[in-house]
């Protein structure tokens, strides 16, 4: 199974897709399949699906879908609010179900690869050989990942999502920066050893 493939691959430290199968559609309506996936699947109620992402990019990295069909952020409504409240709550319940002693971040990328409305829920360790490049990391560390608390409040005060999309793609070719303490780093693996000096247990 395909599946399984990719679970090999990361557990040998790569995470790249694995041959690719006879597929309808284009790659970017991946999710849809991946919402009916058993082994991603972890959750679901009357409103959402929980999934782990296929490659994830920390120690515990999850999204969380709607079920009712909802393309991206732009296509957000006021009438929408109580659904990503609900998100949010559940991601939170989640990460802290996942390891209560973690950092979590809950949000969206602001020009997201895959379709389908979807809110990660990622640890901010950021321990995983599926983080490979200077786009994982900026996609994730920069403003180009946007807070779910942050979407709501717009929604709620304009009834609708208004970011400056123009700007984001510059933002996944910055150079690598530690998200804790700032601290420019030439590579990603360079990186990699510096955040392991970083505890990412929550603050009292």
């Amino acid at each position: 199974m395909a599946t399984k493939s990719v679970q090999k691959r990361e557990a040998d430290g790569k995470c790249d897709a694995p041959p690719q199968k006879k597929q309808f559609g284009h790659w970017s309506q991946g999710l849809k399949s991946s919402m009916d996936d058993p082994e991603l699947r972890i959750d679901a109620d009357e409103k959402i699906v929980i999934i782990k992402d296929k490659y994830p990019k920390a120690k515990f990295h999850f999204l969380l879908l709607p079920k009712i069909s909802i393309p991206n952020l732009k296509s957000l409504t006021k009438e929408h609010v109580e659904l990503l409240q609900h998100i949010e709550k559940k991601g939170k319940a989640l990460a802290k179900k996942s390891d209560p002693n973690l950092e979590f971040r809950f949000g969206y990328h602001a020009v997201p690869s895959m379709s389908l409305l979807h809110m990660h829920v990622i640890s901010q360790d950021f321990d995983s050989p599926c983080l490979k490049n200077k786009k994982h990391w900026n996609s994730f560390t920069t403003e180009y990942f946007v807070d779910s608390s942050d979407i709501i409040k717009q929604l709620q005060e304009r009834g609708r999502v208004e970011l400056d999309t123009s700007r984001f793609q510059e933002m996944l070719k910055r150079n690598l920066r530690c998200h804790v303490c700032k601290k420019d780093l030439p590579t990603i693996p360079a990186l990699k050893t510096h955040i392991k000096l970083h505890s990412y247990s929550k603050k009292s």
